[in-house]
């Protein structure tokens, strides 16, 4: 008895995964083996911490900033981060006087390779229509406030084409190392609705 009050209950969500997982394992249709690899795969070896990776070099690396911006894939590729969902990248540079942001508005493409599995958040009804229609709200309920002559620029991800920001390179991380600048880049400023850290604040990545 003592066990039921371990573990929380199941969500509802977590509930109709584990049913699906079983009916296709016991149908055959996936075998055990892969399904953990491909799990393994999307928890521990893609997510942000790749797309800190490029966002880091590219504030290093003017060349490779260069490249990053003509051509993405490539560019990405050159780190070693490929794979479904991340053939067509578009990187979009924040500058001081504009900030991009990303959304779609149809699902929830998104790179997977460099962000990993999209938030809950991005692949809401209200995220995906509200960051069209008032993007600086949105970006408010984020704790991001920007100055009002600032152009806010929504891109909207297709099955075609999927979108990495390069958020503005925070002030005085000018002598830090391409580690250390990889701690400053957090998931949200590479979807646009953050801001990279402060190298005088804990860095971290958002969950």
């Amino acid at each position: 008895m003592s066990g039921d009050h371990d573990n929380p209950p199941l969500s509802d969500l977590d509930l109709r995964v584990r049913a699906l997982e079983s009916l296709l394992v016991e149908k055959g249709l996936v075998e055990p083996a892969a399904l953990d690899v491909l799990i393994d795969t999307y928890e521990t070896k893609v997510g942000p911490k790749n797309g800190a990776k490029v966002v880091a070099k590219a504030w290093r690396d003017p060349d490779y900033r260069t490249r990053l911006l003509s051509d993405a894939s490539a560019a990405i590729a050159e780190l070693g981060f490929t794979g479904r969902q991340g053939e067509d990248m578009v990187v979009l540079e924040n500058t001081e006087r504009c900030h991009n942001m990303v959304v779609c508005t149809l699902c929830s493409c998104y790179p997977w390779p460099v962000l990993g599995l999209p938030p809950v958040w991005y692949k809401s009804a209200p995220y995906r229509a509200r960051a069209v229609s008032e993007p600086r709200g949105v970006l408010a309920e984020f704790g991001v406030s920007l100055p009002a002559d600032t152009e806010i620029r929504v891109w909207d991800s297709t099955a075609e084409v999927r979108y990495l920001v390069l958020p503005l390179r925070p002030a005085g991380s000018e002598d830090l190392s391409e580690e250390a600048l990889a701690e400053l880049v957090t998931r949200d400023s590479m979807i646009g609705v953050g801001l990279a850290l402060s190298p005088n604040k804990n860095a971290g990545y958002a969950t």
